[in-house]
């Protein structure tokens, strides 16, 4: 965990030199392997001694995505869907800021009963939370107003595994779940802004860049971590009058795209 929370590489690199190619190098931290043993080891602890564990990012990062949903005036009885919830901690952040209608997801069995051990532990007894392979999940999920994803996405680039079909997949499954218009926060500590737009360029128009802490290296002022908001695009499908061929048209109600 604290290997992610800090950066899968070297957090010197510049922002415009990190991940320069369109893939990521291997790395065990994209293995479900590595993180049913971490969890695992991290439910050991909070059972021993009610350790939580790493919070992804650190705790700024929380603060970070919930005053932007704040300032959004995101509703209270939103949907919204935890992608990797790791410890579950951000649920409970969420909760203790009112919002009422919550899922956690995470491929790692160990992970879901770590987050169901702490979110009991805090009194949030009607937050759901549930294993779930989100690259395939198929059925498993309904559409929601906002997705949110703090290191997933990076973990999921990481896999020795074909990363780029993965990749494919994660965005195949975002677009399924994520309602019309809802919203898409993404925080990554591998991907630049650049990088983030070409992942999420079919069906998504960025919205706003989050602030993130920068640092100064060699002269040159770069960040570690990227902060995301995206919006789901609408479609809809318009027919020619003959009935033989279709044409998907583009309803977005964003003014720059001139609707």
């Amino acid at each position: 965990m604290d290997e992610m929370a800090h950066g899968a590489l070297d957090s010197s690199d510049l922002e415009e030199d990190r991940c320069s190619d369109e893939e990521l190098p291997p790395s065990k931290l994209g293995t479900k392997e590595y993180w049913d043993d971490a969890y695992e080891k991290e439910l050991e602890t909070f059972k021993d001694i009610g350790d939580v564990g790493e919070i992804w990012f650190g705790e700024e990062s929380m603060t970070r995505v919930i005053g932007w949903m704040n300032n959004s005036k995101v509703p209270k009885n939103a949907s919204i869907l935890d992608i990797g919830t790791g410890n579950g901690v951000f649920l409970v952040a969420l909760a203790d800021n009112g919002f009422i209608n919550l899922t956690g997801i995470d491929y790692s069995e160990s992970s879901v009963e770590l987050a169901r051990n702490i979110l009991l532990s805090e009194g949030k007894t009607d937050v759901l939370v549930k294993t779930v392979d989100f690259l395939s999940c198929q059925d498993e999920l309904e559409s929601f107003d906002l997705c949110i994803d703090k290191g997933t996405f990076d973990a999921i680039c990481l896999n020795p595994d074909n990363a780029k079909e993965r990749i494919r997949l994660y965005v195949k499954s975002l677009k399924r779940v994520l309602k019309n218009e809802g919203f898409y926060v993404i925080t990554s500590c591998n991907w630049t802004r650049e990088q983030l737009l070409e992942h999420f360029k079919e069906g998504f128009e960025l919205l706003q860049e989050l602030p993130t802490p920068t640092f100064k290296f060699g002269g040159r002022t770069g960040s570690s971590v990227t902060a995301l908001v995206f919006r789901r695009m609408f479609f809809t499908l318009s027919f020619v009058e003959d009935g033989l061929t279709s044409t998907a048209r583009l309803l977005a109600s964003h003014p720059s795209l001139g609707v």
